[in-house]
């Protein structure tokens, strides 16, 4: 058989009629229809039996939600493989391939799709959708303080916004890059053929699209007005919208942690022969370690979240003063999630962008186990400095002189890894191509959002910023400017991988140029007004904070224009883009040795890897001998099979 057709055999073959069973009827459609009629019946029967009751509205609402996301992934086909094991009745080897969307072309990607590249490139297309949500309610949030009293929004639908804002996008960051990158270019780069666990792979993207849904309902339950971090005892008195709001972190939470053990154990079990720990690509080593953090951090925000669901529904007290609750509890369980959250969402963008400097300035990754250790360092410290967010409490004040001296700490191994990049560029033959733009741009963000966030860290400089736009600032450049502006390093960098077409760089260097001005502005005016001491979270405002006000609701403005150019010019290159060889960067890790489109299997024969993949000093990259030459001819790499003479063949291996 020719190699086209090799390649391409799987996707290509004629199913019986009987492959998949179930599946074959299942998609989003009919996830949704018995998402509804499940939701539906739900709150017919709990309106029925539980409206009366002490705590019947949140009981009704609870019942509804939760009966919303369990029949939408009964539609979907989440359950169908472990109701066939339960009858004693597994999925045929037909009905394996045919979950993995074989002969199914595009409508494999609105279904239960068990191929990691299907998964990668839905949660791709799911984080854009959620930064568009997110972006349109930041845009109302900054249009809103246009003006000290402006009529735009009142106070309480403002409140419920911002903590929809919030909540929208800091899912959204924590899966922007553990969920396309660490799934469809992790299992790739480490020699695999798949995830570990092909089924839970497809539930957790399932799983967290069916959370959304509850979240946007909160609008129409009287919104949740108590901010993204939704302290109790406010959350426990908040309208009914609270337990769809709670509903939807649960589920999501559900997603996160199943998405983490898979990303984990496909690095530790999975990996081709040859390819040691060593020898792992340093974003292989960022999934690993941010997918292992989530694994610690997430668990505690379904704790609260259920502790919280029970205090409004069943009447339990863990968070009601009059009856023995507190809540300090809330605030500790909360922020011992929420602090090693902002290095889940950082560290594996941080990877991307060495991934991306060491292809561009051709050359190795600068003290790659320094580099790892960084990673592990920040990962360790973050669970220890969750009470640095309490300063202000008056929760154990004879401890914050050691939770200062900890979370200060934190920013060695931060430095380190920030030094390894700038190490990584030093003396580097660059080639200045999009991705690396975003890189430069990641580097300058992520030094003020480091710097800043020392003073939150000091008990005195604490007392006076906490509360007010100086925090929004600082969190703001560490998590925009930073981890998702690594993310779209990311997005610039694997883009032809993905989708078979090249990026088109003008159209994103406009919106490079927009981005990366509009961040600026936008935050510098927050901090501008938190030196003038404005609170966060207000409508109205006094008329001494207008000039800053209007500097960021301008940078705001310019900040998503840009992005709205980033996106045409995805949309525009993803249905119209120049055709991508399979390695158009001449790098070195394994996806960029295989073809585009990648086939269902991703690789022909096994590869073997004998040595690290960032060997720039050694020979020139494939196909080019100097960075800004004009790319040769790509010829298809050759894989050394699994237990060939290595030596027999270069193509396959590092």
């Amino acid at each position: 058989m020719s190699t086209a057709t090799e390649i391409h055999y799987l996707e290509d073959t004629n199913l019986g009629p009987k492959a998949g069973g179930l599946y074959r009827r299942q998609n989003i459609f009919t996830g949704l229809a018995v998402g509804i009629i499940s939701g539906f019946i739900g709150w017919l029967v709990s309106h029925a039996l539980l409206q009366s009751s002490n705590w019947g509205t949140d009981m009704v609402v609870t019942v509804t939600m939760a009966s919303w996301v369990i029949g939408f992934n009964a539609g979907m086909g989440t359950f169908n493989a472990p109701f066939r094991w339960l009858r004693g009745k597994d999925q045929t080897h037909e009905d394996e391939l045919y979950a993995a969307g074989v002969s199914q072309g595009g409508w494999r990607y609105w279904k239960y799709c068990t191929d990691h590249k299907v998964v990668g490139t839905q949660y791709l297309v799911f984080v854009m959708a959620l930064f568009g949500v997110g972006g349109a309610l930041a845009m109302m949030i900054r249009t809103q303080l246009i003006t000290p009293h402006s009529t735009f929004l009142d106070p309480e639908t403002y409140n419920a916004i911002v903590t929809i804002h919030g909540m929208t996008m800091i899912i959204a960051t924590i899966i922007m890059v553990s969920g396309p990158f660490a799934n469809f270019i992790m299992p790739i780069m480490i020699g695999a053929k798949d995830m570990a666990f092909p089924r839970l792979n497809a539930m957790s993207f399932w799983v967290i699209f069916s959370a959304v849904p509850p979240l946007m309902a909160t609008f129409f339950l009287g919104g949740v007005d108590a901010g993204w971090t939704t302290y109790a005892p406010l959350s426990v008195q908040a309208p009914a919208a609270m337990d769809a709001f709670a509903i939807c972190i649960i589920t999501f939470v559900v997603s996160v942690t199943v998405a983490g053990i898979n990303t984990v154990v496909t690095i530790m079990t999975m990996r081709a022969k040859g390819m040691t720990m060593g020898r792992l690509p340093i974003f292989v080593w960022a999934s690993m370690v941010g997918g292992a953090l989530g694994l610690y951090a997430m668990p505690a925000f379904l704790l609260d979240m259920s502790m919280m669901i029970t205090d409004r529904a069943t009447g339990t007290s863990f968070f009601v003063n009059q009856v023995g609750g507190n809540g300090w509890l809330w605030e500790n369980v909360f922020w011992i999630m929420g602090h090693p959250e902002v290095y889940v969402i950082l560290i594996p963008g941080v990877g991307a962008i060495l991934e991306i400097c060491s292809t561009f300035a051709r050359k190795p990754v600068f003290a790659y186990k320094v580099a790892i250790a960084g990673f592990v360092g920040i990962a360790s410290l973050s669970i220890m400095v969750w009470a640095h967010h309490m300063f202000t409490t008056g929760w154990a004040p004879l401890l914050a002189g050691p939770f200062m001296v900890t979370t200060e700490l934190i920013s060695i191994p931060t430095g380190i890894i920030f030094l390894v990049i700038v190490g990584t560029l030093w003396k580097g033959s660059i080639w200045t191509r999009l991705p690396m733009y975003f890189a430069y741009l990641f580097l300058w963000n992520f030094i003020i959002g480091g710097v800043t966030g020392i003073y939150l860290s000091d008990v005195p400089a604490d007392q006076y910023f906490h509360g007010d736009m100086f925090v929004t600032a600082h969190f703001h450049y560490t998590l925009l400017g930073g981890a998702m502006i690594g993310a779209t390093a990311g997005v610039c960098y694997w883009f032809n991988k993905m989708t078979g077409r090249m990026l088109d760089e003008k159209i994103g260097k406009v919106a490079f140029w927009f981005i990366a001005i509009g961040i600026q502005v936008t935050y510098f005016g927050q901090f501008w007004e938190g030196f003038q001491g404005m609170p966060r979270r207000v409508a109205y405002y006094d008329p001494i904070f207008l000039h800053a006000n209007q500097m960021s609701t301008a940078g705001a403005y310019v900040l998503m224009l840009g992005w709205l150019i980033f996106l045409y010019a995805m949309i525009h290159s993803w249905r119209n883009g120049e055709i991508a060889p399979p390695n158009p960067w001449h790098a070195r890790t394994l996806e960029w040795l295989i073809p585009t489109p990648v086939p269902l299997e991703n690789f022909l024969v096994d590869p073997v890897v004998t040595e690290d993949p960032y060997g720039y000093g050694d020979t020139p990259p494939p196909g080019q001998l100097a960075p800004f030459a004009e790319p040769e001819p790509e010829r298809e790499p050759e894989l050394v099979p699994v237990g060939a003479d290595a030596s027999a063949s270069d193509g396959g291996s590092h």
